[in-house]
C-alpha cells in the first residue's frame, strides 16, 4: 500500500518577492521624487524652457515680431561680437566688475577686522555694525535715487568738494563721459560691501585664538600674524565669495539703468543694458538673443571655478 504523501509548499524566497511588496518599496523609491517634483517643475518652466527659446533665437533672424522666422545661423553672434558698442560694453563690464570686486574685498575685510578687534567696546561696535550695514538695508532703487542727487552738480557732493576747495566748479558725475563709469563704480561699491563684511567677520569670529598666540610667542608683529595666519586662514572664504561678487555684480542692471541708463555716449554701457537695449529698444530680439548667450557663456565660466573651489574646500 503506498502511501500518500501532502506535495511541498516553498514559502516565497526573498528574491523572488510578492506584488505587494515589490509596488511597496517602488512607492518609497518614489517618494523622493515626489517631493522634488514641484521644484524640478518651477526650475525647467522657469530656467530650462526660457535658456533653450532664447538660445534658439540667437541662431535664428526675425524672431518674435515676425510669424515666420528664418534659420540665419552664426550670423547674429558675428553682428554682436563685432559691434562697437557691444566692445564697448564687455570693456565697461569688465572695468566694473574687477574694480568693484576688489573694493568690497578690501573694505569688507578692513571694515570686519575693525569690528573684529578688542580694542574697541561692545557699544561701539554695535554702532559702526549698525552704520555699515545700513547700504545693504535699501533697495537698488532707493540707492539709485539716492546717489542720483548726491552727484548731482548742485548736490551735496559737489557742494562738500567746493566747500573743501578740492573743485572750484559743480562736476556732472553722472553726465560726464570721463567720470560717469568711476561714479557707477563707486555707488556699487558702497552698496556691496556690506556682504563682504559681514562674511569676513563670521570668518575671522571662527579663526581659533591659539594660532594667533603661537604666533605672538615666535616673536611676530600684527602684519606679520595678518599676513601669515589671518589669510590663509580667510582665503577659502575670500575666494568664494569673489567668484560670486564677479558673477552677481556682472549681472548688475537696475543700478546702471536708474542712474545713467547705459550713458552718456556709452560710458557706462553694460553687457545687460546692451542686451536691454537690444531687445526692447531696437526690437532686435535674435540680436539681444545672442548677446545673452554670450552672457551666460561668461558667466558660466565664473561658475566653473566657484563649482571648482566649493569642490576643493
Amino acid at each position: 500500500m503506498t502511501s500518500m504523501t501532502a506535495p511541498k509548499t516553498t514559502a516565497p524566497t526573498e528574491e523572488q518577492g510578492t506584488p505587494g511588496r515589490t509596488r511597496s518599496t517602488l512607492a518609497r523609491r518614489l517618494i523622493p521624487y515626489g517631493y522634488l517634483s514641484p521644484t524640478v517643475l518651477l526650475i525647467v518652466v522657469l530656467m530650462v524652457i526660457p535658456i533653450v527659446m532664447v538660445i534658439s533665437y540667437s541662431f535664428r533672424d526675425n524672431v518674435i515680431v515676425q510669424e515666420n522666422s528664418v534659420f540665419a545661423g552664426f550670423a547674429n553672434y558675428t553682428k554682436v561680437l563685432t559691434d562697437p558698442d557691444f566692445l564697448t560694453a564687455l570693456k565697461n563690464t569688465a572695468v566694473f566688475i574687477s574694480v568693484s570686486t576688489v573694493a568690497h574685498l578690501v573694505l569688507g575685510l578692513a571694515f570686519a577686522m575693525m569690528l573684529n578687534t578688542q580694542l574697541l567696546s561692545g557699544v561701539t561696535k554695535a554702532i559702526f555694525r549698525i552704520v555699515y550695514i545700513l547700504p545693504w538695508l535699501f533697495t537698488i532703487a532707493v540707492i539709485a535715487v539716492v546717489w542720483r542727487l548726491l552727484l548731482d552738480p548742485s548736490g551735496v557732493v559737489n557742494h562738500v568738494l567746493q566747500t573743501l576747495g578740492v573743485i572750484q566748479e559743480g562736476v556732472n558725475w553722472l553726465g560726464d563721459p570721463a567720470m560717469a563709469l568711476w561714479a557707477v563704480t563707486l555707488v556699487n561699491i558702497w552698496a556691496g560691501y556690506p556682504f563682504f563684511m559681514i562674511s569676513l567677520l563670521a570668518a575671522l569670529q571662527g579663526i581659533p585664538n591659539d594660532l594667533y598666540e603661537a604666533a605672538a610667542v615666535d616673536g611676530t608683529n600684527w602684519f606679520q600674524r595678518f599676513l601669515h595666519v589671518t589669510l590663509p586662514q580667510l582665503r577659502p572664504v575670500i575666494v568664494s565669495m569673489a567668484v560670486l561678487d564677479l558673477i552677481w555684480t556682472s549681472q548688475q542692471f537696475a543700478l546702471i539703468w536708474m542712474t545713467t541708463g547705459g550713458g552718456p555716449l556709452h560710458a557706462t554701457e553694460m553687457l545687460s543694458t546692451y542686451t536691454y537695449k537690444q531687445a526692447f529698444s531696437e526690437y532686435e530680439f535674435a540680436t539681444a538673443s545672442a548677446a545673452a548667450v554670450i552672457v551666460l557663456l561668461l558667466t558660466m565660466v565664473l561658475t566653473f571655478f566657484y563649482v571648482r573651489q566649493q569642490r576643493e574646500r
